[in-house]
C-alpha cells in the first residue's frame, strides 16, 4: 500500500486531498480509498508558501513510516502435518546450466533425434538431468535419477527409461559432438587453427578385462581395466571431439584416428597439432606432414623426451652457449627461464604398411628452455622416487606395482608377479638403488625440449602455443575431480559411450561458462555457486 497526494480542478478552484492505495483480495486488483481532506488551494496558501510542494513532502514521509512500520500477518495452523516425503527447498543454480544447455539447442537436437524412435520418454528431458547432476552432483546414474528431486525442475521419467536411454545416446554420440561444435562456431566463434590433443583413460572397479575395458598403462598406476579416451580442444580452450579406444592401446596409436575424424567431420582446414610426448612418434609426424594420403600437410608441437634422444642432443642441451633470456640477452646467473633454438634435420623411422620400418629424414625447430620453477618440481619429485625407492629395497613385502609407481625406476633388478601386482624377491637378484641413473636424471632438472614443423615461426611462439596445452590437461582434470568421469560404474560399451558424451557435454558447458565470464572463475568455484543457488516453493 502507498499514499498519494491527490489533485482535482473543482468549480471552487484547485482541491486537494491525500489517498490511500491498496488491494482489493476480493476483486483481486488494485483500488484507492480516501484517506484525507486537505481543502482548497487558495485556503491552504494562507498557511502554506506552496501547499502542493509542502504537501507532496508530508506524502513521502509517510510512505517511509508506512514502509518502516509494515507488518505481515501470518496464520499458522500448528495442528497441520507434513508428508513424510515432503520438501520446500530446490536447488535452482542449475539455471544457469540450462541457459547454456539451451544456448547449444541441445533441447532441439535430442527432441529431433527421438523423433522417429518407438520409445515413449523423453531423451531431452533425461539428458537435461544427466547434465546438471553431472556438474552440480556427479555420481552414479542410478544416484542422479534418485536425486532429480533436488532440482526445482520436474522429471517425468522411471529409472528403466534413463538405462534405456543409454544405448541411445551412444548412437547419436558423434552427431552430438558435431552438432555442438557448429552452434559453438554460430554463437561464440571457434579457433581451430590450433589444436590441442591428450590422451587419458578411466578405470573400471573390476577383476576382469574384456573386450574393450583392457588392461593398459593407467595414467595413476591402478592395476583396474582401464578405457582410453582422447581428447581435441581448440585454440580457447572449449573441447571439440573426443573419440574412446581399449584400454591397451598406447596414447601415441589413438592420435591418428582422432585426428582423422576431426579432419573430416569438422574441416579446420589446416592445423597445427599440439600434444605431449605420449603422442610424439615418428608415424604420427610422418602422417602430418602428408605421409598417409593426407596431402594437406598439417604443422605440429610436440614435447620431445630429452632422457630419450641422442647424444648429440643432449650435449646440445647441456650446452649453454646460444641460450638467452626472453628479451634476449645472455641469461644470468641466477635466472629462472632461458631458451635456445636450431633448425636440425632428425632421422624418424617410421611404420610402413607390411610392418616394416622406413627410415625417412625431417627438416625440424628444436626449441629447448629452463625453467627454475621446472627445476624445483623435477627435483622434489625425483627426490621423493628416489626415498620411496630406498624404502622399497629396505622392505619389498610391504609394497607392489601400484605403491612402487615411478619409484622403481630407480632400482635394480625390481620384478612384478604379473597375477598380484607383488614385488618377486628372487636369491641372487638383490634389489640395489640405481645411483648413477638419479645422477643422470639430475642433470636435466628444468629442461624441456619442444619439436615442431614450423620452422620459420619464433621460439617464443611454439613455447607459447604448447604452454596452452595445459588448458586441455586441465580438461581432463576437471573431468576426473570435479566431474567425477571415473570411476564409471556401467558395462556395456554403448553405456561407457553414452557416460563419455555426458561428460563431454558437461565440460563444453563448463568452459562455456568460463569464457561468458572471462575466465574469472576456477569450474570448482562456478560449482560451488551453483550448488548454493537454492529457492523455496
Amino acid at each position: 500500500m502507498a499514499f498519494r497526494l491527490d489533485i482535482s480542478e473543482r468549480k471552487k478552484g484547485t482541491y486537494l486531498k491525500i489517498e490511500k492505495k491498496y488491494w482489493d483480495k476480493e476483486k483481486k486488483q488494485a483500488r484507492t480509498k480516501h484517506h484525507e481532506t486537505l481543502g482548497y488551494l487558495h485556503d491552504l496558501q494562507n498557511q502554506y508558501p506552496d501547499p502542493i510542494a509542502h504537501f507532496k513532502q508530508v506524502v513521502e514521509q509517510m510512505n517511509i513510516e508506512e514502509k518502516e512500520n509494515r507488518l505481515i500477518n501470518m496464520t499458522i495452523d500448528m495442528n497441520e502435518e507434513l508428508p513424510q516425503d515432503s520438501r520446500m527447498r530446490y536447488n535452482f543454480g542449475y539455471a544457469v546450466i540450462l541457459k547454456i544447455y539451451y544456448q547449444l539447442e541441445l533441447n532441439r537436437f535430442f527432441n529431433n533425434k527421438a523423433r522417429h524412435e518407438l520409445f515413449q520418454y523423453n531423451t531431452n528431458s533425461i539428458m537435461t538431468l544427466f547434465t546438471i547432476s553431472r556438474i552440480l552432483k556427479p555420481s552414479s546414474i542410478r544416484r542422479a535419477f534418485l536425486n532429480k528431486g533436488d532440482f526445482f525442475e520436474r522429471f517425468d521419467f522411471e529409472l528403466h527409461d534413463v538405462y534405456r536411454s543409454l544405448s541411445h545416446f551412444a548412437e547419436v554420440g558423434l552427431e552430438c559432438q558435431k552438432f555442438i561444435s557448429d552452434m559453438i562456431v554460430k554463437k561464440y566463434g571457434r579457433n581451430t587453427k590450433l589444436m590441442y590433443f591428450d590422451v587419458t583413460n578411466f578405470y573400471f572397479e573390476i577383476d576382469q578385462a574384456d573386450d574393450f575395458r583392457k588392461f593398459g598403462k593407467n595414467k595413476e598406476g591402478r592395476s583396474d581395466p582401464i578405457v582410453q579416451m582422447a581428447l581435441a580442444m581448440d585454440a580457447d580452450g572449449i573441447p571439440l571431439y573426443y573419440k574412446l579406444f581399449p584400454g591397451n592401446v598406447h596414447d601415441s596409436k589413438t592420435f591418428i584416428p582422432a585426428f582423422k575424424d576431426v579432419c573430416v567431420k569438422f574441416n579446420p582446414g589446416r592445423v597445427i597439432a599440439v600434444a605431449d610426448m605420449g603422442c610424439t612418434s615418428a608415424d604420427n609426424i610422418f602422417f602430418l606432414k602428408g605421409g598417409d594420403r593426407d596431402k594437406r600437410h598439417h604443422g605440429y608441437v610436440f614435447s620431445y623426451s630429452i632422457h630419450k634422444s641422442t647424444k648429440d642432443f643432449k650435449k646440445y642441451v647441456l650446452d649453454e652457449s646460444g641460450y638467452t633470456d626472453l628479451d634476449g640477452n645472455t641469461p644470468a646467473e641466477d635466472c629462472d627461464f632461458k631458451f635456445k633454438s636450431r633448425i636440425d634435420v632428425r632421422e624418424i623411422h617410421v611404420t610402413m604398411e607390411n610392418g616394416c620400418k622406413k627410415k625417412y629424414l625431417i627438416d625440424e625447430k628444436q626449441v629447448v628452455y629452463w625453467s627454475g620453477k621446472y627445476a624445483r618440481k623435477a627435483k622434489a619429485e625425483r627426490e621423493e622416487a628416489i626415498s620411496r625407492a630406498k624404502a622399497i629395497i629396505e622392505n619389498p613385502s610391504k609394497y607392489n606395482k601400484t605403491t612402487a609407481h615411478k619409484a622403481q625406476s630407480y632400482i635394480k633388478n625390481i620384478k612384478f608377479d604379473k597375477e598380484t601386482g607383488e614385488i618377486i624377491e628372487k636369491e641372487g637378484e638383490k634389489l640395489i638403488f640405481d645411483s648413477e641413473k638419479a645422477k643422470e636424471d639430475a642433470k636435466y632438472d628444468g629442461y624441456y625440449c619442444l619439436i615442431s614443423s614450423e620452422l620459420n615461426m619464433p621460439a617464443t611462439r611454439i613455447i607459447e602455443i604448447y604452454r596452452g596445452l595445459s588448458e586441455i590437461e586441465d580438461n581432463f582434470k576437471v573431468s576426473k575431480s570435479d566431474l567425477d568421469l571415473r570411476p564409471v560404474f556401467v558395462s556395456k560399451k554403448d553405456h561407457i559411450n553414452a557416460h563419455a558424451l555426458i561428460c563431454f557435454i558437461a565440460l563444453v558447458i563448463i568452459r562455456l561458462m568460463q569464457k561468458e565470464t572471462k575466465y574469472m572463475f576456477t569450474p570448482e568455484q562456478i560449482i560451488t555457486c551453483l550448488n548454493n543457488i537454492s529457492c523455496s516453493h
